[in-house]
């Protein structure tokens, strides 16, 4: 018997939103997300303040996040939604 199914795994990244580094030491990940920094995250963005008539850029931090996620796919030599062979 030949698999027929070849399921890929995929990781999806994302990177939650640019705060004060003091503020982001409880941020969290999107439901289903998996957070891959710790403490304060990674130094690496800016977020921006407006004070009446001008924007103010601070330097900022961010987390990291990923999710594994399984694609259906069948095995070379087969298709369709149950994978059927030639």
């Amino acid at each position: 018997q030949m698999k027929k199914q070849c399921d890929q795994k995929l990781l999806i990244r994302m990177k939650t939103q640019c705060v004060p580094c003091s503020l982001n030491l409880e941020t969290q990940c999107p439901a289903g997300y998996t957070r891959i920094t710790n403490g304060t995250g990674i130094p690496d963005c800016r977020y921006y303040l407006e004070i009446k008539i001008h924007t103010l850029s601070f330097p900022g931090c961010r987390h990291h996040c990923m999710k594994e996620f399984e694609q259906p796919e069948c095995c070379q030599g087969h298709w369709g939604p149950d994978c059927m062979g030639k």
